[in-house]
Formats: C-alpha cells, structure tokens, sequence
C-alpha cells in the first residue's frame, strides 16, 4: 500500500509538471466595448473577475462595472452580471484584490466630466462573496485622494531631473492647483499586501502621466499616499518586492520612444521612489503585470511590443527582474488583415501554483460595426512558460 501511495504522489507531480496552457472566453465576442478586467482567486477556488462593458470608454455614459465567475474544477464561466454602476457616469478601469483579512476589495474611478483627469475613485468592500453573482458588499463609498506633498516633489524632481522636458515642466503649475492634484487618480494593476501589513494600491493619472501609491497600515481605516513618481509617461504601476524588503514598479509607457516598460525602486515600503529608468522591454503603451510566485519566481504579463497589441507575452524570471530568461507568447496574431487585440492583463497565481490570466480581446478584423469585443481567460503554468526554451 505505502508503494502504491507513493506511485500516485509520483504520477501527480509529473501531471503537475506537463506544461498546461487552456484559454476560453468569459462570453462570445459582441460589439459593445468590453474591456480592462481583473481577476482574483476566492479562498473556494472560484475565480472572481471583472471589467467595464458599455458604449465606449470615458465618453459613453453607460458603461458599468461587471463580473463573472468560474466555479472551481468547471471549464465554463457563470453568466456575467452588474457589479457596480454609478447612473449616468462611465465606471472604468475595476481593480479586484483579495487580502489577508480574506476581505474581497473592488476599486475603480467613475469619470465626472468624460476626462480620464476628472476621475473620482471609488471602493467597495465584501466579506460575503462566495454566492452567485455580485458580492454583498459592507463597505462601499468614494475615496478621497491628497497626494503626499505633491506640488513641492513635482518641482523638485521635474527640476532635477527633467529640466529639459517640457511635458515635465508643465506640471509644475498643474501640481499647484489642489483640485487638478487631488482629481484623476486611477487603479489599474492589483494592490500588493507587505509583510508589515502595508497595503499599496498602484494609482496613476492622465491628467499628470505620473504615478504614485496609494497606502494603508490599517486595514484601509485611513489612506495616505506615496510621494508622486515623475516623468514623462510612467503610468498604470505593478509592483513586486524583492527578497530584501525592497520594492520595484514597472509601468507602461505613455511617454515618447524609446518605447519600454519604465522601472523605479523603493527603499522604504513604497513611500518615495527613485526616477524612472527604461527597461530592455519592449511597450506600446499598454497596461502590464507582474507577479510574484510563491517559489520567487517572478512572472511578467505584457504587450511585447513597441507598436501595436497584437502580441501578449509571458516571460519568467529567477533573478528577480535582472533577467527574464523564458518567455512564450499567450497570444499573438501573424495575420496580415487588421490584426486581433490582446491586452489589460490581469494574473494572479492559484492555491495550486498555476497562474489564472484574464485580458482583452478584441476581433479587429471584424468589418461591420466595428470590431468585436470580450474578455479572455487563460489558465498556465511555469512549465509551459519554460519548455519555450528560452
């Protein structure tokens, strides 16, 4: 019996090692814009995602938060449902997160005047989750944004640093003005949960194309935030942290070519950071994420590119971002019509070590009434990233 017993853990780890790449839609693709998702792991098994759905994007004042749900061990996702909608105003950008507490949190901005810079943010917080559709929500509300001594930073650093940009340097007025500093701060990739219990919230604005964090200590009773992070571009922040406390952002680039994915580091659990630095890899300008696995492999999802969304790559590193030794591609379309969309990505790493990945997907090569739109899920792991061979 103990042979027979270790014959069958034997058999699971060499299931758990054949590489595993399995990809569905949430819903068929349709013409109604459908875009920006995240996507969290229930403390069950289920997976939680959600994105915006409605007539555009900032502009369409029908667009709402939605969700979906895929039950554990099923291969289908539950029919999709309403999860947030401020009447009248576009809810863009939704962000889900999961912490310690196994507190479900939803944060994304409601656009009051059809700007991405007119952005409010709002929250809602759920401990009862686990049933079908939305979650019940205990906490819900907006939330108020004062950046950390935002127009004193920007002037030093676009003074120090950026002295020649004139993007840069016309913030400088902009930081001045309370209201244009305190509106437009958006989510967009998933908060990261410190050690110490620090709870950073990646945000960014339009209005600046800066970044900063967002940060509570206590269980998000009070907020403060991060000292902004300057330049021209670096914008929709990931983070992951290092083994010696220390943290690095990877942003997209809204900025001009070389087009890259841009890096700054913190020393002290993300309230300063250092000036932005071009990375090797490529970006179009388009949202990324990174994710650290449980192992200390870290795990980056993006448009490697520097034009164009038509290509999504996986890439592994065991250095902790000095190198990304493998990388495969989730999707990549070699079509010569009008080229398919995949991006926004969210990932997260399962109980079970592999990594769920929801994005857009967007059929461009549709002609009538525009292309087709939904959100795709993807279900990897490590060893299909690996058996690439590089």
């Amino acid at each position: 019996m103990r042979l027979i017993a270790v014959l069958i853990w034997m058999a699971c780890l060499l299931r758990a090692a054949e590489p595993l790449l399995e990809k569905s839609d949430l819903f068929p693709p349709e013409h109604w814009h459908n875009h920006s998702s995240s996507v969290v792991e229930l403390p069950n098994g289920d997976l939680f995602a959600v994105w915006y759905n409605g007539s555009g994007e900032r502009t369409a004042d029908d667009v709402k938060v939605e969700g979906a749900r895929l039950r554990k061990g099923r291969k289908q996702w539950e029919a999709r449902f309403t999860v947030a909608d401020t009447p009248g105003f576009p809810d863009c950008n939704p962000i889900v997160f999961l912490d310690s507490q196994k507190r479900l949190w939803l944060f994304w901005p409601v656009i009051i005047a059809n700007e991405w810079h007119t952005a409010l943010l709002k929250y809602r917080v759920s401990t009862d989750y686990l049933k079908p559709g939305p979650p019940k929500w205990q906490e819900k509300g907006a939330w108020l944004v004062i950046p950390r001594n935002f127009a004193e930073s920007v002037k030093r650093q676009a003074e120090s640093g950026f002295a020649s940009d004139p993007h840069v340097m016309g913030m400088i007025p902009k930081a001045a003005d309370k209201y244009f500093a305190r509106m437009g701060w958006m989510p967009r990739a998933r908060p990261l949960e410190l050690p110490s219990g620090r709870l950073l919230v990646p945000l960014y604005s339009d209005g600046f194309d800066f970044s900063l964090m967002a940060m509570t200590s206590d269980g998000g009773a009070t907020w403060a935030t991060s000292e902004p992070i300057v330049g021209n571009g670096p914008v929709q922040p990931t983070i992951a942290r290092r083994k010696d406390g220390s943290l690095v952002a990877y942003f997209r680039d809204n900025g001009p070519a070389p087009k890259r994915i841009l890096a700054s580091e913190s020393r002290d659990e993300g309230v300063t950071w250092s000036k932005p630095y071009d990375t090797e890899l490529y970006n179009p300008g388009a949202g990324i994420e990174v994710q650290v696995l449980r192992d200390g492999t870290w795990a980056l999802l993006y448009n490697d590119l520097e034009k164009d969304r038509w290509s999504l790559a996986l890439s592994l590193s065991d250095d902790e971002g000095k190198t990304w030794k493998w990388t495969r591609h989730v999707e990549r379309d070699e079509s010569n019509q009008p080229r398919s969309s995949f991006h926004y990505p969210s990932m997260v790493q399962g109980r079970d070590g592999t990594l769920h990945l929801t994005y857009s997907y967007f059929q461009n090569h549709i002609p009538a009434n525009g292309p087709r739109k939904t959100i795709r899920y993807a279900h990897v792991n490590v060893e299909w990233v690996k058996a690439s061979g590089r």
